[in-house]
């Protein structure tokens, strides 16, 4: 009988130690975003602020914005914050590499000081809804009739859309107009107005408006299981699965201690199931990369994008 009741409090206490070993900030958290509201950046951190109250209930993520430049003029921005491991800031990969290559910014991928990395978002061609576009094989027909006309809105210059909207055009031959905005948030209406033709934008974009946009082709290794219908970039001949990453960042003098937990907590939030669930149902792809895989992580991606970059001829005069 003891050992019964020993056995049944170590597993009444499980939840409470495993609630404890979460690293909860002593005091509210200022989260500063690069992006206008109602992006996916903005989304995923509004996400991330129910998750953290939940598992600190004494505490409350701010989420502020200081939007401008594709994201350029937070980061730039960054390490004027307090180092006190309570203000973060949204990192975005490619933007960061992309940006100080082209070298319109007042900042370098160096400066910036990523201590995880919660998730990726696809690529995705989309339309809006009352588009004579039925699918892509009449996007790229449009295209090849009217070189240059056809508008493709993005998020920011020299960004992930950005890069997304070169590779489409060198991949199928066509040659289409990017229309850069401030965000996602900020891209909608014009999409959805029919002021642009279409978007090169992220999966949770064309999740999120299902009912308003036409979806017609999608950067992933397998069809998406909320839009079965539409084709991936590899069935079309192109082998092409990539995105965006967002994570976030500190100030660069944040002490070691600081940036391992921020790195840790951000790790059980990526981890509990309320984040996966709202991660599935907005077409966030989760992945884990803290402090520990972070240099190995950043070296490559880095390397990648810089490729990118000279295929794109950005820094060139």
């Amino acid at each position: 009988m003891k050992r019964i009741l020993s056995t049944l409090g170590l597993a009444l206490l499980a939840p409470m130690a495993l609630a404890q070993s979460v690293p909860c900030p002593e005091k509210n958290v200022n989260y500063w975003q690069a992006f206008p509201p109602g992006g996916e950046s903005d989304l995923s951190a509004r996400h991330q602020q129910v998750v953290l109250h939940k598992k600190c209930p004494a505490v409350d993520t701010i989420i502020q914005y200081k939007a401008g430049a594709g994201g350029a003029l937070m980061w730039s921005q960054m390490n004027q914050l307090p180092a006190d491991g309570l203000n973060v800031v949204g990192v975005n990969l490619p933007h960061i590499v992309f940006q100080p290559i082209e070298g319109q910014v007042q900042y370098k991928t160096a400066d910036v000081t990523p201590v995880y990395w919660f998730h990726f978002t696809p690529d995705i061609l989309v339309v809006p809804a009352q588009s004579p576009i039925k699918n892509f094989q009449d996007f790229v027909k449009a295209a090849k009739a009217t070189p240059g006309k056809f508008s493709l809105g993005g998020s920011g210059q020299f960004s992930a859309n950005h890069a997304a909207h070169e590779r489409l055009d060198a991949a199928f031959g066509i040659k289409t107009l990017y229309v850069p905005f401030k965000g996602t948030g900020d891209m909608a209406s014009s999409v959805m107005g029919m002021q642009v033709d279409g978007a090169m934008t992220y999966v949770p974009f064309a999740i999120g408006n299902r009912e308003r946009i036409r979806p017609l082709a999608v950067a992933m290794e397998r069809r998406h299981p909320l839009m079965p219908d539409v084709p991936t970039f590899k069935e079309l001949g192109v082998d092409w699965v990539d995105g965006a990453y967002r994570g976030i960042g500190v100030p660069k003098s944040t002490s070691p201690e600081a940036r391992k937990r921020l790195s840790d907590l951000w790790r059980a939030l990526n981890t509990d199931a309320e984040m996966k669930e709202l991660a599935a149902k907005n077409g966030f792809e989760l992945v884990n990369v803290g402090i520990e895989e972070m240099d190995s992580f950043m070296a490559s991606k880095t390397r990648l994008y810089t490729e990118g970059a000279a295929r794109m001829g950005l820094g060139k005069k």
